[in-house]
């Protein structure tokens, strides 16, 4: 069954995602550091490790959002990063971040679907994905679309919520994912919906060694996962 926000809504997935990310825009970036207790950031830069080695001069980082994971991309001295999202008010956010801190020329982020990528075949070095996976209308067609523009010997680097299997923490994460996340961010961002679809979309998306299966479907090489923060979230690699 796919999960969407707006369960009242007729509106496919695809639009539901771009009007909730459009509605929680102004209160994002707080939220999830605050929601997260700053691990966030740690997260971002452990995923962008994975891409010293590989040393990209053209990266797309797809679901962008507020540009959080391209800015942290910039330590890897990338030629340009784009950055592509579907919801114009998380763009409007992240232009406004790369601007102040005069980064236009290194960084470009534009509306666009990760299931039909405007770019053309083997354009890009490497391709990162974090948290937005899970938010796509068909997951096997936007991992198809992501290695459609990478090179060959590119890589892809997903960073993706989780769900711990071990004992307390399931049960700890479980509780304060249900109950105490969504009350929070009801509360600060005005939109009753968008965070009790967060933990709905982490219990449905295909994680750990399903995920694996599905970039090996579409054509990826050398899959890899490790988990992180006792399986909060989870690094995904693979090459084409």
């Amino acid at each position: 069954m796919t999960v969407v926000p707006y369960k009242e809504e007729k509106a496919g997935k695809k639009e539901q995602v771009a009007k909730m990310f459009d509605n929680i825009s102004h209160r994002y970036d707080f939220l999830n550091h605050f929601l997260s207790l700053g691990i966030d950031k740690g997260w971002r830069k452990k995923a962008i490790h994975y891409l010293e080695p590989l040393q990209p001069k053209q990266m797309l980082d797809v679901a962008t959002g507020t540009g959080d994971f391209a800015l942290q991309a910039l330590t890897l001295k990338p030629e340009k990063i784009v950055g592509i999202d579907i919801s114009e008010g998380m763009l409007e956010v992240g232009r406004k971040k790369v601007a102040d801190r005069k980064l236009t020329d290194r960084i470009e982020l534009m509306k666009g679907d990760s299931e039909n990528i405007p770019f053309e075949d083997s354009r890009f070095d490497a391709v990162t994905v974090a948290f937005g996976v899970r938010n796509f209308e068909n997951l096997e067609r936007g991992l198809r679309e992501i290695y459609r523009v990478l090179k060959p010997g590119g890589q892809l680097v997903v960073l993706e919520f989780s769900r711990p299997r071990k004992f307390p923490f399931k049960q700890v994460y479980n509780f304060y994912f249900k109950f105490v996340l969504p009350r929070i961010g009801r509360a600060i961002s005005s939109d009753k919906a968008a965070y009790t679809y967060l933990p709905e979309s982490v219990e449905a998306f295909p994680d750990g060694e399903k995920f694996l299966h599905i970039l090996n479907n579409v054509g990826f090489n050398n899959s890899k996962c490790r988990t992180l923060t006792f399986g909060i979230s989870s690094i995904y690699t693979g090459s084409k």
